[in-house]
């Protein structure tokens, strides 16, 4: 089972993705409100609460990071790990059999647009 699916019981898309951060696009009212501001601009949503498809989401970097973790074989089959976040900083949770693993999750984790850093803190080697 992929760490999406595990996770956030979201299946991995085959041609999915990472997308950059497009503009907000605002309820029909709040629009409408918009038209007769003309300096009001366009919101763009945070790097960190992009989900998986452009739209806002909470934890959109953790799913982007789940989602990073799905494409690497060398981290796929993991099934011992969590991943959270706390704002910009990606926290990852468990065990693992070897500090080799841990910072190749690191490594993947820093590469997500978003992430400032990674927590490890509550990952347990052995």
């Amino acid at each position: 089972m992929g760490w999406l699916k595990r996770l956030f019981g979201l299946e991995k898309l085959e041609n999915q993705e990472t997308v950059d951060a497009p503009a907000y696009q605002a309820p029909v009212a709040e629009a409408q409100s918009q038209q007769a501001q003309p300096t009001a601009g366009a919101q763009t949503i945070p790097p960190e609460r992009m989900g998986l498809n452009g739209e806002y989401d909470q934890s959109g970097l953790a799913k982007r990071v789940a989602q990073a973790f799905d494409a690497n074989p060398d981290v796929a089959d993991i099934e011992t790990v969590y991943v959270a976040q706390h704002g910009t900083t990606v926290v990852l949770k468990g065990t693992v059999p070897d500090q080799a693993i841990v910072n190749k999750l690191v490594t993947i984790a820093k590469g997500v647009k978003g992430a400032t850093g990674v927590e490890t803190d509550q990952v347990t080697v052995g």
